[in-house]
């Protein structure tokens, strides 16, 4: 993989930077926000590493910066702040992942495995449509009866989680791995508060209704009443 390392603490970047080179990955490195985004914003690597507290430009604006021009590029954001609370709007900003300092090594190559795999297994398709909800993953657009709808970042990727599971069950621990990538108690809100918003963002206003609660069970996107 063709990693990008944002770490204002030098010796802790160089470490980690010997460490992922030494099993075949290429590094790339910044140490700054200001330079970290700018070299994010290429498009040429396939995961960012990125520090929660940087100079010139804090990690999360640095996340929020780099989705809102739409990038989905995997990020795996890296801080001493392991408070519930930080871990959530990391992940919140954008953040596919969030892993607290200090870390082992192996620990951290799991979750780029993990983040690697979760992006080759959206594969090719770029549009996906269930009845007239459209969804675009390059243009990051999403219509419905030709309507534009406008989506946070992890709204976007919720409803394409279960756009790529239509007429398909799915659980409240898979929506969590499967979107968040984060293992978060599965009685937490964060899913009814994504799904209600989501729901009146593609439902409202439309005779057919296409997010579906299944009691006892978990959510599904279907036509099909």
């Amino acid at each position: 993989m063709k990693i990008l390392l944002v770490e204002d603490d030098r010796r802790a970047g160089d470490y980690l930077a010997k460490g992922l080179t030494e099993l075949g990955h290429s590094v790339e490195q910044a140490f700054d926000g200001e330079s970290g985004l700018k070299a994010a914003a290429t498009g040429t690597h396939d995961i960012l590493i990125l520090d929660r507290m940087l100079p010139q430009l804090d990690g999360l604006e640095v996340v929020r910066r780099l989705r809102a021009a739409g990038s989905t590029l995997p990020i795996l954001i890296l801080s001493a702040l392991d408070e519930v609370d930080e871990r959530i709007q990391g992940l919140r900003a954008g953040g596919d992942d969030y892993l607290v300092k200090p870390y082992h090594l192996a620990e951290l190559v799991a979750r780029l495995d993990a983040l690697a795999r979760r992006r080759a297994d959206v594969g090719p398709v770029a549009k996906l449509t269930v009845f007239d909800l459209e969804l675009d993953t390059r243009a990051r657009k999403v219509m419905r009866a030709g309507r534009k709808i406008d989506l946070t970042t992890r709204e976007f990727q919720l409803l394409e989680f279960l756009m790529r599971h239509t007429a398909q069950v799915v659980t409240r621990s898979m929506i969590l791995e499967g979107v968040w990538d984060y293992h978060f108690d599965p009685k937490t809100n964060v899913i009814d508060v994504h799904i209600s918003r989501l729901r009146q963002a593609i439902d409202k206003g439309h005779e057919r209704q296409l997010l579906h609660t299944v009691r006892g069970a978990g959510y599904t996107l279907t036509e099909d009443p």
